[in-house]
């Protein structure tokens, strides 16, 4: 009978797997957590000292148009430390390929998942993944030698500028909102398919009216990542936008933007010098979009759970 009992009360080999499971899960969510936190921390307290250590308005530092933090203005005495241009040459590249990769993304979606399942994908999938494994670099390339001369044959200029940026992540961020596009429409029940088809509904209205609005939150998350990795993008930008820290007159102007300024500078500066710091500030602003990014997205999650 105690041995029995024994028995009972020694731990299984079952429970001894399934605890030491939970331990080493519990540790890889510790570590990746103190990991970030750690990123997050370093980068925002190097970012910061440009407004603590070298007092820096931030008002000057955000909405100030002159950039050239190792030239001393001589009429203000002080070096120009306006971030705006850099700013506004990042959204504009971002939303620009954006808007022009949606229509794109949504219509091969719908070719692969509605209208010619097996042959789209079959065909088109390939495509995708192809594009998504070409390196930033050979985007770069191919902006340099095949966009930038079309660019400035058709309007002029040096063809460097926001057109050539956009047209570059255009293609790079295309493939990631068509895959995520496609996955949100293949996550539409079928039913709602059979349901539009038995009340009389042509196929493009079920598509259009029933298909593409029950996936919008997919869609639009979609959108957002896309946007996300547009917005991080550094080599492919640096290689056709023309670097030019100034605010863009227009589309084929040079422009620049925060990724390429930052990579170009940060290793040209000392650590602890205003120069060395406004870069950083540079980057805390892009870990902060991203986080804003982050945000955007499980928020459309939310709103389409609800739905």
């Amino acid at each position: 009978m105690d041995l029995i009992t024994e028995k009972i009360k020694k731990t299984s080999l079952s429970t001894k797997q399934d605890r030491f499971g939970k331990f080493i899960s519990a540790l890889a969510l510790i570590l990746i957590t103190a990991v970030v936190v750690l990123i997050f921390g370093f980068v925002i307290t190097r970012g910061l000292a440009t407004f603590t250590t070298n007092k820096v308005s931030v008002s000057k530092f955000l909405f100030g148009t002159n950039w050239n933090p190792s030239v001393v203005d001589p009429k203000t005495g002080q070096p120009g430390i306006g971030a705006l241009p850099l700013i506004t040459g990042s959204l504009a590249v971002t939303v620009l390929a954006a808007i022009i990769a949606t229509p794109f993304a949504i219509g091969t979606a719908v070719f692969m998942t509605e209208i010619a399942k097996k042959r789209g994908s079959r065909i088109m999938q390939p495509v995708i993944e192809l594009l998504v494994g070409i390196p930033s670099v050979v985007y770069g390339v191919i902006g340099l030698a095949v966009v930038v001369p079309a660019v400035r044959s058709i309007f002029g200029g040096t063809g460097l500028g926001i057109l050539s940026g956009t047209i570059v992540l255009f293609v790079m961020i295309l493939p990631t909102i068509t895959s995520m596009t496609v996955d949100a429409l293949k996550g539409v029940p079928r039913y709602y398919r059979e349901s539009a088809l038995a009340i009389g509904a042509t196929r493009w209205q079920m598509i259009y009216k029933v298909i593409l609005r029950a996936a919008t939150p997919g869609i639009l998350t979609a959108i957002v990542f896309g946007m996300a990795r547009a917005f991080g993008e550094a080599l492919a930008v640096q290689m056709v936008i023309g670097n030019a820290a100034k605010m863009p007159g227009s589309l084929v102007s040079p422009a620049a933007t925060l990724t390429s300024v930052l990579t170009m500078g940060i290793g040209n500066t000392v650590m602890g010098t205003l120069q060395n710091n406004v870069l950083w500030s540079l980057a805390m602003i892009l870990l902060l979009m991203s986080l804003v990014f982050n945000l955007l997205i499980r928020w459309i999650g939310r709103k389409g759970e609800l739905k």
